[in-house]
């Protein structure tokens, strides 16, 4: 039977020169997925982002996902923490592919954050209409009470509560 040879990360060099990984982009990529999540992760996984920017964009974003989907999730979120840095610097120093990337992903976190300001506003407004309704119609809330109308978060409640005010003589009635 023929002697086989397996490939691990205990063969795979630990390339953290940018120059280095620069001349072998395919090594650098093993690197970084052999050593990625290894005490110096981030450093690997910077080095084949800077060779990564070498190659064309088709190859660079295929590499990348291989790279980013043999991260786990600590060293992932250290990687985008530190490329926000680098923008916050003013430092260009990774492919414009994962600028874009990157560029993506924000306008996606300020959409979401767009929509979570929306619907918080839209919650606080529903809250402050059911206590305008409630002091119209002569109801006082406890403190507890007054509490769980701020505390509470789901829009069908409110809606509820605020119908419930109707006819309604007590707390006790409102909250039901």
């Amino acid at each position: 039977m023929p002697r086989r040879s397996v490939l691990g990360p205990a063969v795979v060099p630990e390339i953290t020169d940018p120059v280095e990984a620069e001349k072998e982009a395919e090594l650098a990529v093993l690197s970084a997925v052999a050593h990625g999540n290894g005490p110096n992760g981030l450093t690997v996984v910077q080095a084949a982002l800077v060779a990564l920017g070498r190659l064309d964009q088709e190859h660079a974003r295929v590499y990348f996902q291989v790279i980013w989907n043999g991260l786990r999730e600590p060293m992932r979120r250290a990687l985008e923490a530190l490329v926000m840095e680098r923008q916050i610097e003013g430092e260009a120093t990774l492919p414009p592919f994962v600028q874009k990337l990157i560029d993506r992903g924000k306008l996606e976190g300020l959409r979401e954050g767009e929509l979570k300001g929306m619907r918080e506003g839209k919650l606080e407004g529903k809250r402050d209409t059911l206590l305008r309704l409630l002091a119209r119609a002569g109801i006082v809330l406890s403190d507890s009470e007054r509490e769980r109308v701020q505390a509470c978060t789901d829009m069908a409640t409110l809606d509820r509560w605020i119908d419930n005010v109707l006819g309604a003589t007590t707390a006790i009635e409102v909250l039901s």
